[in-house]
């Protein structure tokens, strides 16, 4: 701006010195031609003038320019001021929420179990319990004695003959397996309700575990989901298993990832412990072209080692021995020749380590199941150290407690409501998780014999909790208060607790049906259980619970 005004003052400054009247008429100098002089300078006037505009407008321009400049860095800093608050206001929602998410972790791991320690917890609790007449303690207990009691009470003679057969069955399976390439099968063990003494519904069916181990000179080395992998959200609780050679790095030795000279060995591994070939890891169970132990491939060799082992002792019985259902591959069934049948499933399990979790080959899937997994990922069972709990927590309850005869209560009324309005996405080992939690948040004292009715609220209410919130924890996945004596795994006592009804969140239409079939439950309890109060005698009972064995 400041060389435009210059330009400008030179202007007039010259036309000044210029102008004619400076110019005395008694100059010699002055041309005779006059008007000829006057004419150039009105032209020299109007290009002066036009210099003057256009010198004008620049200095317009460049202001109009220098405010523009101006305006726009003003936007530019008023934009970085806000996107600065915005930032701000960002990174501290991000610290709130992070404060929020570690507080309720921590409320989490501190207090998920402590369920049903609270009277007032219970009591904003059960709201669909709002107009209903609960069966008093005396109804409750004729309705336990009659209809319970009455139908379970040669489970015990079941089991035995059970154990004493699948003895016998894994005996003859070991005599018929090459003890060089096939699996090493151990002895059966038994889990789930029937040995837990809770099971009411039949057909009563045992349910035995047989661990199995890979031929010398393998072994297996295991990976769960809490242990560092990567595993996708949807195989929580799963794991993994790998067939290796016993002097194999887990890792993997540099050998197999570099090429050695010909003349070059390596220290760790010689030709006699080069990896089998894909044919051989096949016929070691493993998915093709892998490594890793195959459930599909497991189940197929166990019904075919079965079934030879069958043919070899069924002389020494008289009965037949059949696979029972195809969706459940270690199902069996005997049957006799009056026409009865006894079911009982048998189904290979591979040890956690030196702990009693094991890895299932199978394991009977609800409506609640998504997909099925890859044949290569195997559930986790924990149903040794449920039992061992069990047994270890009525110790120390009075004579005669409640626990069990608040679960057969409330799975003898799921089970006859199912049947009524079909299947929902609860299961008995969600009921079973529910009193696991109970026993271990409540007093000895409060499972006395005559507290059965308000613990079988308790135990409904809880549910109910469960069902609104879509939460149920696994009892022993995350929870830090497992009596030390069972000696369970820390690496999962330090897991993140397990939702078993996460499901629940993917699937609206299980949920909402599982939730109308518990309201149902609800509602027809006291009709229920007084039908079966009045109806079954005593006798009457054990006379056809004895026929039916």
């Amino acid at each position: 701006m400041p060389v435009g005004i210059f330009r400008v003052c030179l202007v007039v400054i010259t036309a000044i010195v210029n102008h004619p009247l400076l110019f005395p008429k008694e100059n010699g100098t002055v041309p005779e031609n006059t008007e000829e002089i006057i004419q150039k300078m009105k032209e020299r006037e109007e290009s002066l003038r036009l210099e003057q505009l256009r010198l004008e407008q620049e200095i317009a321009d460049q202001e109009a320019t220098q405010k523009a400049l101006k305006k726009a860095a003003e936007v530019v800093e008023e934009s970085k001021e806000e996107k600065f608050r915005w930032d701000m206001w960002t990174a501290l929602s991000m610290v709130i929420f992070l404060l929020i998410e570690v507080w309720r972790q921590d409320f989490q791991e501190g207090n998920w179990q402590d369920t049903g320690g609270e009277e007032d917890d219970m009591a904003v609790l059960g709201k669909a319990f709002k107009g209903l007449a609960f069966p008093d303690k005396a109804v409750l207990a004729s309705f336990y004695e009659k209809r319970i009691l009455g139908t379970t009470g040669d489970m015990a003679r079941m089991r035995e003959m059970v154990e004493g057969f699948a003895d016998d069955l894994l005996e003859a399976l070991r005599s018929v397996c090459n003890r060089d390439a096939d699996m090493e099968v151990e002895d059966c063990m038994g889990v789930g309700s029937m040995y837990e003494n809770w099971r009411v519904r039949k057909p009563f069916v045992c349910d035995l575990i047989v661990p199995f181990a890979p031929p010398e000179p393998y072994c297996f080395r295991s990976q769960t989901w809490c242990s560092g992998d990567s595993f996708p959200p949807d195989k929580q609780g799963y794991g993994t298993i790998k067939v290796c050679r016993a002097n194999e790095d887990v890792t993997g030795c540099i050998c197999d990832k570099t090429k050695l000279g010909e003349d070059m060995l390596c220290l760790l591994h010689s030709q006699a412990n080069t990896t089998r070939p894909s044919s051989e890891m096949e016929d070691l169970l493993c998915f093709k072209n892998t490594q890793y132990l195959d459930a599909d491939q497991v189940m197929k060799w166990f019904q075919i080692a079965v079934t030879k082992a069958w043919n070899r002792i069924s002389h020494k019985y008289e009965f037949d021995l059949s696979f029972s259902l195809l969706d459940s591959p270690g199902a069996l069934k005997i049957k006799f020749k009056s026409g009865k049948s006894i079911a009982f499933n048998l189904t290979p399990v591979v040890q956690y380590e030196n702990s009693d979790v094991y890895f299932i080959s199978h394991f009977p899937r609800s409506s609640l199941a998504a997909d099925l997994p890859s044949s290569i990922h195997w559930f986790l069972t924990f149903a040794v150290y449920e039992r061992r709990f069990i047994q270890l927590v009525s110790k120390t309850l009075p004579a005669n407690a409640c626990h069990v005869s608040c679960l057969q209560i409330l799975s003898f009324l799921h089970g006859k409501q199912c049947s009524l309005t079909g299947p929902s996405g609860l299961t008995n080992y969600h009921l079973k998780t529910v009193m696991l939690h109970l026993l271990q948040a409540r007093p000895s004292q409060d499972w006395a014999p005559e507290k059965l009715e308000a613990r079988l609220q308790d135990m409904l209410k809880f549910l109910e909790k469960c069902l609104h919130e879509k939460k149920l924890y696994h009892f022993f996945i995350g929870n830090g208060k497992v009596p030390a004596e069972l000696g369970f795994p820390i690496i999962f006592q330090r897991a993140e607790p397990l939702n078993l009804f996460r499901p629940f969140v993917l699937h609206r239409d299980v949920y909402r049906k599982t939730v109308d079939t518990f309201h149902e439950m609800l509602r027809n309890t006291s009709a229920l259980i007084n039908e079966y109060t009045v109806h079954i005698p005593l006798a009457h009972t054990n006379g056809i619970h004895k026929e039916s064995l």
